[in-house]
């Protein structure tokens, strides 16, 4: 290992030596910034897997958005297609309910997912705020190998959501034959965007970005064809900084206030909608939906779109990440903390528009801006756990069944209720 007083925290586009990883890592964790780079060597993987199996707690688990997504889905009671490329041994931890296509494939897709602490300390680097750093060597996504079955089964699935993910593998990767067959995937994913009727609603999931070229080609295909947009606060200021000043940040503000998150969110759904309109066959975006640590920002527009109730989705997001990090379908208010202070400013930018102060009647507030309905909820979260993933990324959709309608109006409901007692014994 690299002594610390060597060490110069450094960006690499992607990892080919183990010191490339300690400075690329040294780099985002000094920052409490996320990142996720592809290994070009194999063998120094191989070693970084085989370390990390006999690390003492190390385990596999299901991830990568597109198969939690589905896993999600499936649980709120959703019929899910999932486009991925999987091992026998990775088949066996998707539900039998979910319809995976893509083929077999014999060497399993691992991502090593390095997690750490807010205030944690690795050598000299202390983390500003709580996140991951992750690195894989995958060479089945970047290409996106389900995708023609995927597109064959789509014709007759009749999704009501059309989830696209994962498309960050294919940043920075180096294709053997030629960047061509990047611009060629992108154009697939899109005719498969335009397959599905028009009131099928396409949410497209961001991820870390820094190679811009890419990062361009996603903004100038992909965003034009989706009705909704999901993101961290990091890979929101990234497309916030290519879409004002032409050019990616590869680090931002780790913290971020929520009026600079929702200032960056209409700045972006303006420019976005003003930009695709001249697009042939373009959506309107009508949906962005921003999850960070410390709070969940759910922007929808009321009249060119139909999406239900953002303040229980905003909740729900909240709730479902707490799940989803503890593992656990309960969530233990003794357990957890809220992340977000007791008020907030509408924007940054304008001050007349107000503070926002949270109250145990209205755990979700949320405002009227012209057309758009904006709500915040505020993040719950336990202690982080170090803990290595295995991962599979690539597209979803999910079919709703209308006997499930009565059940998921009481879960959301539920879930409102859940928040509202959640906040009353945490803040009161």
């Amino acid at each position: 290992m690299q002594h610390f007083d060597d060490l110069t925290p450094k960006h690499h586009d992607f990892i080919n030596e183990f010191y490339e990883l300690q400075e690329s890592y040294a780099y985002y964790f000094k920052h409490g910034a996320a990142a996720e780079r592809f290994t070009a060597n194999s063998s120094l993987f191989d070693e970084l897997v085989a370390s990390a199996e006999r690390a003492p707690g190390s385990r596999y688990v299901i991830g990568g958005n597109a198969a939690v997504m589905a896993m999600r889905m499936h649980l709120e009671g959703c019929s899910v297609l999932l486009g991925a490329t999987l091992t026998d041994r990775h088949l066996l931890a998707i539900p039998n309910d979910i319809k995976v296509v893509g083929g077999p494939i014999s060497r399993d897709d691992i991502h090593l997912v390095l997690e750490y602490k807010s205030g944690e300390s690795w050598g000299p680097y202390t983390a500003p705020r709580a996140n991951r750093f992750i690195i894989h060597n995958d060479f089945h996504n970047p290409r996106v190998k389900s995708l023609n079955e995927f597109g064959r089964q789509l014709e007759n699935f009749k999704p009501d959501v059309f989830v696209v993910s994962g498309l960050q593998l294919m940043d920075n990767y180096q294709y053997a034959e030629s960047e061509d067959v990047r611009s060629e995937v992108l154009e697939s994913i899109v005719h498969q965007m335009l397959m599905v009727p028009r009131s099928t609603k396409v949410h497209f999931e961001m991820a870390s970005y820094t190679e811009e070229e890419f990062l361009n080609s996603v903004q100038k295909t992909i965003v034009p064809y989706s009705d909704s947009l999901g993101m961290n606060e990091q890979e929101l200021a990234n497309l916030h900084s290519l879409y004002t000043y032409g050019n990616v940040s590869v680090v931002t503000d780790s913290t971020p206030r929520v009026a600079a998150v929702l200032d960056q969110m209409r700045s972006i759904f303006w420019e976005i909608r003003s930009r695709s309109k001249f697009i042939p066959g373009h959506k309107t975006l009508t949906r962005i939906h921003v999850h960070t640590l410390a709070f969940q920002a759910v922007m929808v527009d009321n009249v060119h779109g139909s999406w239900k109730q953002p303040d229980v989705a905003a909740a729900k997001a909240s709730l479902t990440a707490y799940r989803h990090v503890c593992a656990s379908p309960e969530v233990d208010a003794n357990q957890a903390k809220l992340l977000m202070d007791d008020s907030f400013s509408r924007s940054a930018v304008t001050a007349e528009t107000g503070r926002v102060v949270l109250e145990p009647e209205r755990p979700v507030p949320c405002w009227q801006e012209g057309p758009l309905s904006i709500c915040v909820a505020t993040g719950i979260r336990p202690h982080l756990l170090y803990k290595y993933r295995r991962t599979t990324s690539s597209s979803i959709v999910s079919k709703k069944e209308t006997l499930l309608t009565r059940r998921d109006n009481f879960v959301n409901a539920t879930d409102r209720i859940v928040a509202k007692l959640l906040f009353e014994k945490m803040v009161l």
